[in-house]
Order: C-alpha cells, then structure tokens, then sequence
C-alpha cells in the first residue's frame, strides 16, 4: 500500500471519530449537560456567538453548529463570546461555574421579579434543585443574594449623591414600600438618612495609639459602628468620611473612654472583654450569621475558613465566609484575625496581615 493510500485511510479514520465526538457533544449541548462545561465550546454561525455546552439559550439548528475544544480557538475563528452564559469565566467546576451563571443573571435582572421557577427555566434546573446548588457554594439564597445586589446598589446611588427616588428605582426596586420594608433593618436607618450620612444619629469618634497603630472608635447612640486601624489619623478619617459623606461626626473622647480603654485593655493585656460591648453595624443575614459565629470563638484560639462555614451549617460556602470576615468594619469585637486558612497561614485581614499575626501572636501568649 503506498503511503498516499495510508494518508487517506487516516484521513478517513480521523474525520469519522471527530464526527463522532461532535455528535456527543451536541447531544451534550441539546441536554445542556453542565458536568460537559469547560471541555468544549458550541459556536453558532448565524449569531457568531460562541456558548458553554449548559448555555440555558434556546438551542440552535445543528446545520449552524461548530465545535472547539477552547475558548481562544472559536475566537480565532472569529465568533465572540456568549455575554450570556460567559463561557470564558469556568474555573473547571462546573457547579460552581453554573452558580457564578446564575449571579450574573441575578445581576442584570435586579429590576424585575426573580423568581426560583423563572431561575429554574433559564438553566435548565429544577427550583429546588438550582435553590440547593446555590445554597451550598454561596451560603445564601438566589432571593438573599438579589437582596443583597440591591442593597449593595443602593447604598452605592445614595453615597453618590443620587435622590432616594432615582437610587430606588436604579437599584431594582420596584416600590417604595418595598423599599423601606427591605432595607430599614439592613440600614439601620431610613434611606434618606443614610443618604445623609446618618446626620440624624450624629457619629462619635476618637483616635488613640495602640499596639496596633492608630485606632479609631466611632459609635453612634446606639453602638460602636467602626474600629478601625491604620499608621495616620489622616488615613482613619478619611476611612469613617467615605462611609457616611455627610453625617455629623464629631470628635468626642469623653464618652467613648470606657470603650476604648476596654479595647486597649485586650489588645495590651490580653483581657478578653470587648465582645461585651454594643454595636451598631449593618448586615446581610449570612454575614450577621458569621459574624455571630465568630464572636463565640474563644480567646487565642483560630477556625479555619472551612470550619466556619461548616460551623453555620453551610459547609460549602468557606468564601463566602472570607467575604463576610473581610467586610468587618469593628476589628477585635468581631474576630475576624481568629479566622485562617486551613493550612495554617493567616490569610487576609482589612487592616493588613502584619497586624493580624500581631493579634494571634498576643492572644495565644496570653
């Protein structure tokens, strides 16, 4: 046999298993099989768009259908990709890709009702079973988390100088009795006050040296609302501006000496009082649920991520709780330092990883 016959043959061969692989893989894409997410991508010629096998879009004709193996190479080809089903954002798992597909979703539809059965249509899933997905990578419910996207807009529009109205609306908020029923507890306030700074419910402050550098202490008359470090004064006020812009803060050492001294008292001495004091602090539920956790977590000893979350009954949401620790705004009273990787590195800290070793390393010398 020549070698041009033996060319042809495996010709032949190779065209027969590539068409026997993109039959697999359509009958993937029509059953949009997400556990097929991040081994090919589906490239649509009448759209030039190119999707992730579980792509919750209605299914085009096979005629109009390529195969790649890799983002980059249906990119080459000259499609682009699906701002849909975003299949350039796997990470190679592909329930936690599919979660990050239905935030995005959430996301852009903040304005409108979001319902489990509509979620449910949109990724081919049933409610209950998207619900449990979603609950074991994030922690929170679709609904918590949509609640949480509008919050997050909201307080964004308002810092910005937008009127409750506009921000409301521009927030996904259809009324504004749905509004204030959403947000009163979440605020902590009204929203036309917090968009005043708070200037209703005058903020109190003081700035001390620590072992830690700079703390500042600010509290309204209802709590502590911030404990913040830092090497500047300069840079602690600028920090407690940027989160209420027009509240009436005022320096007030006097009534905040007790507080501060029991703060000093534990970063010094190594005296374990200051989850005793009142606070004053804004959360989502899953926030207020690991800050809670946390303060329960004795005195020179750490969890891990990890253990946190199995600790709050979601096993699976340990970044979730990262996010939650790293949005503390009252360092010590909430010990979020106690908090650490599972291999036993520190992790991050908002006030900066020195000052959580220093905190760790105190604790457990005491």
């Amino acid at each position: 046999m020549t070698t041009n016959a033996i060319l042809a043959i495996d010709s032949v061969r190779q065209a027969n298993l590539n068409s026997v692989l993109d039959d697999e893989r359509w009958r993937a894409v029509l059953s949009r099989d997400s556990e097929r997410d991040g081994q090919f991508v589906f490239a649509v010629s009448t759209t030039g768009v190119y999707c992730r096998p579980s792509c919750p879009a209605r299914r085009p004709r096979r005629s109009s259908v390529e195969f790649f193996l890799r983002p980059e190479q249906a990119e080459s080809a000259g499609y682009r990709s699906c701002l849909r089903c975003r299949p350039k954002s796997l990470s190679g798992n592909p329930e936690s890709d599919q979660v990050k597909a239905v935030c995005r979703y959430i996301e852009q539809h903040l304005d409108e009702s979001i319902t489990l059965e509509r979620l449910g249509r949109e990724f081919g899933q049933s409610p209950f079973h998207l619900q449990r997905r979603f609950k074991a990578v994030l922690g929170i419910s679709p609904r918590e988390y949509a609640d949480s996207c509008r919050l997050h807009q909201l307080k964004h529009r308002l810092r910005s100088g937008d009127n409750v109205t506009r921000a409301m609306y521009e927030a996904g908020y259809g009324s504004s009795s749905r509004l204030y029923e959403r947000t009163a507890s979440q605020l902590g306030m009204t929203p036309d006050k917090y968009r005043r700074g708070a200037i209703a419910a005058a903020i109190r402050y003081t700035c001390v040296d620590s072992p830690l550098g700079r703390m500042l202490v600010a509290a309204t008359d209802l709590g502590l609302c911030a404990i913040h470090f830092a090497d500047s004064e300069a840079e602690l006020l600028e920090g407690l501006k940027r989160e209420f812009p027009y509240a009436a803060r005022k320096r007030d050492e006097g009534s905040l000496a007790s507080w501060v001294e029991t703060l000093l008292a534990q970063l010094g001495k190594g005296k374990s009082a200051a989850s005793t004091l009142p606070l004053d602090i804004r959360a989502t539920a899953f926030q207020r649920r690991v800050w809670t956790y946390l303060q329960s977590i004795p005195f020179g000893t750490t969890k891990s991520y990890g253990q946190v979350a199995k600790a709050i009954g979601k096993p699976r949401a340990s970044r979730a709780v990262a996010r939650a620790c790293a949005s503390n705004r009252v360092a010590v009273v909430i010990p979020c330092h106690r908090v650490i990787r599972e291999d036993g590195s520190p992790g991050g800290y908002r006030w900066g990883v020195e000052r959580k070793q220093a905190l760790l390393a105190m604790e457990q010398e005491n």
